[in-house]
């Protein structure tokens, strides 16, 4: 089964407020490959482990049907409440357990969520609700992040890896199977037709605020602020004000930028 470390009605709330949609190259790179797979059926698309529905929305356009699962009925509940389109709708079940029938579904994604996941029974579902043809894209931002802020960039991502460092001390084992830029995931996916790729750069507009708000977000930090409240309240205080102090400014509104590296894994089970 996935890890319910985001299964919390507070967490939930952090992650609707400060988590994102796949950023724009991620999406082109899933957008050309689905069209050089020359996919013709959108009927139905699935987002596995969708959180409070964020990379869900980004289908919703391109498929006529739109279904987000969680295992978490907290983050189920934040993405209902949040707007969507008439053909989104959200349902609370496992990764392992998918709720459709045989060769039923167009499309599957999954963002920064298959690492939590049971692999290789995740796996299993995926070959079994795809219709023949049907594509697959399992995708992540990596590690390796930047805070870019004027010619302060340097400065902010050394005092985003001390913070890193720290929460890290926190991380449940699965969050390692990031480090291999989903080779594990990749290796995993049972179909001949597959791709993997590591180098897509993005970039995420945010302010102060909703930096230190991704930050709280991250289920180490979460594990942290259960385990020692003073001492993640600590660190994320200490954390803010080293930022504003770097870029010489008071206000937690100032607009930064996020820039990171996604991998993604791409597959098309054989018709």
């Amino acid at each position: 089964m996935a890890e319910r470390l985001f299964a919390g009605k507070e967490h939930a709330s952090v992650y609707q407020r400060y988590r994102f949609s796949p950023p724009e190259k991620l999406q082109e790179v899933i957008s050309s490959y689905l069209e050089n797979k020359k996919v013709s059926s959108f009927q139905l698309a699935v987002d596995v482990g969708c959180g409070s529905g964020q990379s869900t929305l980004w289908l919703a356009k391109r498929f006529e049907k739109v279904v987000g699962t969680d295992v978490s009925e907290a983050q189920i509940e934040e993405a209902k409440q949040a707007a969507h389109p008439p053909n989104v709708s959200y349902l609370v079940c496992p990764a392992e357990d998918l709720p459709f029938k045989d060769n039923s579904v167009d499309f599957i994604l999954s963002f920064a969520a298959v690492h939590w996941f049971d692999i290789p029974r995740f796996m299993k579902e995926v070959e079994r609700v795809l219709k023949p043809s049907g594509c697959v894209a399992l995708s992540t931002n990596l590690l390796d992040m930047q805070i870019h802020y004027k010619d302060c960039t340097e400065k902010l991502t050394e005092i985003f890896k001390e913070f890193r460092k720290e929460i890290f001390k926190f991380a449940n084992d699965k969050v390692r199977r990031v480090e291999d830029d989903y080779k594990t995931v990749f290796d995993a996916l049972p179909f001949q037709d597959k791709q993997w790729i590591t180098d897509i750069f993005g970039t995420v507009p945010f302010t102060v605020a909703g930096v230190l708000g991704y930050f709280q977000s991250f289920s180490m930090y979460q594990t942290f602020l259960k385990t020692d409240p003073e001492a993640a309240k600590s660190l994320l205080q200490n954390t803010q004000e080293r930022f504003l102090e770097v870029m010489g400014v008071s206000s937690l509104e100032t607009p930064v930028e996020i820039r990171m590296r996604h991998a993604a894994v791409l597959g098309c089970k054989k018709s």
